[in-house]
């Protein structure tokens, strides 16, 4: 892509934005925004979401890491985004380079690139953003004249398979490390690229370099991860902050010019999760178990709705519900913005025996829906999940919810669980009905349910890390068992595709020979795989066959305990042998299933 020059730029960008004379009375200049003067810093940072602005502005962690860079006065930070296919056209067409929001500068013009990796699905949009900013999309490729490419976020808690693309990643919690990191590259910029890396990994313990590593296979099973260079760091440990009662927190978030999908305030009340839930990889990756106190979330929540204006604050974590505080601290939140008529508004929430007497205490919470996910219907196949909640606390607390004025609930499950069997799928139906019967009893008509039933993947670092999933063909055939046990106009089903799940398991647990199947996907049309009318499953099917890559291998094959893992190399601070026990304890609760109940589905 043809580079242009900063007036030939403003000029088409005016043109292609006639709305406004400047581009930047137009995006970049949100409420809240940062603008600083490039040649006035030393370290010049993109933050790249590889998705469209209406998802990425609804993440917390762009609010973070925006004002954890821009805070430094040595550093700044802008924001960019993948652009929606028509608009890629058009800068395609145009000749014009993707751009930072802030002070529309090519990308290629940043000192660093920082993309925030959330799901697998988003690997092709940073090839994307990569080739739209004019860069090879290969670390191997790039040279010192081009920006130095990073990633963060919950993939790179296994990087083999896009290691190849990334100069560096790193892993874990960034607000204090990542100024750091980017500090010693303002010292060490100057050097040639190699030696820059070797200075970043030698900075920081949360650093890994993928350069310095070369994968060993034997007949096409994976080894051991070798470095090829003396004294490289091996494990990499993930960076842990200790302290979030201090840490610092985006009070003045910037505020988007147009509605995303996340429009209102966040609390982050608590980091990590008491549970070992052993499908879950958040819980171990996010480890240990942080609290903000309510006096502090009572402060932060001020200093946002002095800062925004919004009427929703919604409370964040991986379980919020355990929040030890929480009835105080919504009763509180509730007495301070009642009359400012702020919503509070509750996530999904674990149930267990306290559920049943909070609903009361969230009275004045917005009634649009109260979100519980047991994951599995049987109590059983709970167990199994490390997940030990009983069909009598789900319902107490339906009937609470509904007395409480609740008249939707939304339930989340999985399917293609190890040990599943085809009673276990009947029973969500079965669950959701009696959830929705439990209104009838306190206040005459059924509540209405919502049902989100996804594919089980099984993730890297998590007690389930060494199973299979599921084919394909089971996943349809459970969708229509669901589709048949569901006939009520009070109960919807959302069942989330298979084949994108597919995927994700094979990236999820995969290695570095992935990469090629990555690039060429990307090279037949593939990105935004996360939105239904831009997926092809078809076009991956097709990448997979040309690279000469069974994907299978990676998501249908069990792994066995013994055997290396490619992403083994990453710590979490969870020891692995916690993992396995975790692990045959489910194998036992299986067995224990199998005697007494039905064979697993078909």
């Amino acid at each position: 892509m043809p580079e242009r020059g900063v007036a030939e730029r403003e000029a088409l960008l005016s043109r292609l934005l006639p709305q406004v004379s400047t581009p930047g009375q137009y995006i970049g200049s949100e409420w809240n925004a940062v603008v600083k003067d490039h040649e006035s810093v030393a370290v010049r940072f993109a933050f790249c979401f590889p998705d469209t602005y209406r998802i990425g502005m609804s993440y917390l962690g762009l609010q973070v890491i925006y004002h954890v860079v821009n805070s430094q006065e040595d550093m700044l930070c802008e924001r960019a985004f993948l652009p929606e296919p028509g608009m890629q056209a058009l800068l395609r067409r145009e000749g014009l380079p993707l751009f930072s929001l802030e002070t529309t500068t090519p990308l290629s013009g940043f000192d660093v690139l920082g993309f925030s990796l959330q799901n697998e699905t988003a690997y092709t949009n940073v090839l994307a953003m990569l080739d739209l900013a004019g860069l090879p999309l290969r670390a191997a490729e790039r040279t010192r004249e081009h920006p130095l490419v990073i990633a963060g976020g919950p993939c790179t808690y296994n990087p083999e398979p896009i290691a190849a693309f990334f100069d560096l990643f790193f892993i874990g919690d960034a607000e204090e490390e990542l100024p750091r990191l980017l500090r010693r590259f303002a010292e060490v910029r100057s050097l040639p690229r190699r030696e820059q890396l070797r200075a970043l990994a030698e900075a920081s313990a949360a650093v890994y370099a993928p350069a310095f590593y070369e994968p060993r296979y034997d007949g096409g099973t994976f080894r051991a991860l070798e470095p090829t260079e003396p004294g490289v760091r091996l494990p990499i440990e993930a960076a842990v902050l200790a302290d979030l009662e201090e840490a610092p927190y985006p009070t003045a978030p910037v505020m988007p010019y147009v509605e995303v999908v996340h429009d209102r305030m966040v609390l982050e009340i608590m980091r990590g999760c008491p549970h070992r839930c052993r499908f879950c990889q958040a819980s171990v990756v996010k480890a240990p178990l942080r609290l903000r106190s309510p006096q502090r979330l009572l402060a932060l929540a001020e200093e946002l709705y002095r800062n925004t204006g919004y009427s929703e604050l919604s409370l964040l974590s991986l379980s919020t519900g355990d929040y030890p505080k929480l009835a105080e601290l919504v009763r509180a939140l509730a007495a301070r913005f009642d009359e400012r008529l702020v919503n509070i508004a509750v996530p999904s929430l674990r149930v267990d025996a306290a559920l049943r007497d909070l609903p009361p205490a969230l009275a004045s919470v917005r009634k649009s829906g109260l979100t519980l996910a047991p994951e599995a219907a049987s109590e059983s196949l709970r167990a199994v999940l490390g997940k030990r909640i009983t069909n009598e606390d789900l319902l107490a607390a339906a009937r609470s919810a509904y007395e409480a004025g609740w008249d939707l609930i939304k339930l989340y499950f999985m399917v293609g669980l190890p040990g599943e069997t085809d009673e276990d799928v009947r029973s969500i139906a079965d669950l959701a009905r009696s959830i929705s019967s439990a209104r009838r009893e306190v206040r005459g008509s059924d509540g209405l349910v919502n049902l989100t039933v996804a594919p089980f993947v099984p993730k890297a670092h998590s007690a389930f890390q060494w199973e299979p999933m599921r084919e394909l063909s089971y996943f349809q055939r459970a969708d229509g068992l669901l589709r048949r046990h569901l006939r009520s106009s009070r109960l919807r089903l959302k069942y989330h595709r298979p084949e994108r799940a597919f995927l994700e398991a094979v990236f999820s647990r995969g290695d570095r020979r992935l990469a090629p199947v990555v690039e060429e996907a990307y090279r037949r049309g593939c990105h935004m795989d996360a939105w239904t009318e831009h997926f092809d499953f078809n076009a991956w099917q097709d990448a997979f066959r040309a690279t000469g890559v069974d994907p299978e291998a990676y998501a249908l094959r069990a792994r066995r305990l013994e055997e290396p893992l490619p992403w083994e190399h990453i710590a979490t601070g969870v020891p692995v042998e916690h993992l396995q026990k975790s692990k045959l304890e489910a194998d036992l609760l299986q067995a224990e299933r199998q005697q007494h109940e039905p064979k697993p589905f078909a």
